[in-house]
């Protein structure tokens, strides 16, 4: 007996579907600041939608908020160019900030000695989710078994945002659940 394949197409289209549901990312190297700064701000608009967090960053005050805005913006320019995401659908799924390579410059002294001058820097990733088949679960909650809609959101409540997107795309993939 053979094994049964699938078409080029459909194998397609399930890698498209699963390209949507994952993050898009942007990453943001070597930006000269220090990560203690950059998280000041990060720790605003994490887990917000696009378009507000965007106006978060735009009136904030501090210097770091441009680097990150620039990165916002790339992302969501990521995700409807290669995925074909709507920005009003996206959110901020995670945010991170690493310490980056300090940039050592001398300052020429008195005397002919010299001092060390250190600027920080930090690499800024930001990872962006599409929100289109959540929404469009909620919608349509009432049309499917009420096991299912347990199963859901059990997950929902008892774990973080990821899960909860982890266990709708298997289900989604698996045929166990439909949207239309």
């Amino acid at each position: 007996m053979g094994i049964i394949k699938k078409s080029r197409q459909e194998e397609n289209d399930e890698l498209s579907e699963l390209n949507r549901r994952r993050g898009i990312y942007a990453f943001g190297r070597y930006i000269p600041m220090s990560a203690h700064k950059a998280r000041r701000v990060i720790d605003q608009i994490r887990g917000r939608f696009y378009e507000e967090a965007l106006m978060i960053l735009e009136f904030m005050p501090y210097r770091a908020c441009y680097p990150i805005f620039k990165l916002i913006y790339s992302a969501a320019a990521n995700a409807s160019h290669n995925k074909g995401s709507n920005k009003t659908e996206l959110m901020i799924r995670k945010v991170e900030v690493n310490k980056g390579t300090t940039i050592k410059k001398l300052k020429p002294r008195a005397q002919g000695r010299n001092y060390l001058i250190k600027r920080p820097t930090c690499h800024i990733t930001i990872v962006l989710q599409d929100t289109f088949f959540m929404e469009e679960f909620r919608k349509n909650i009432h049309t499917f078994p009420k096991e299912d809609i347990r199963q859901v959101w059990a997950a929902v409540n008892s774990s973080t945002l990821r899960k909860f997107d982890d266990l709708l795309l298997r289900l989604l993939i698996t045929g166990e659940l439909k949207l239309y």
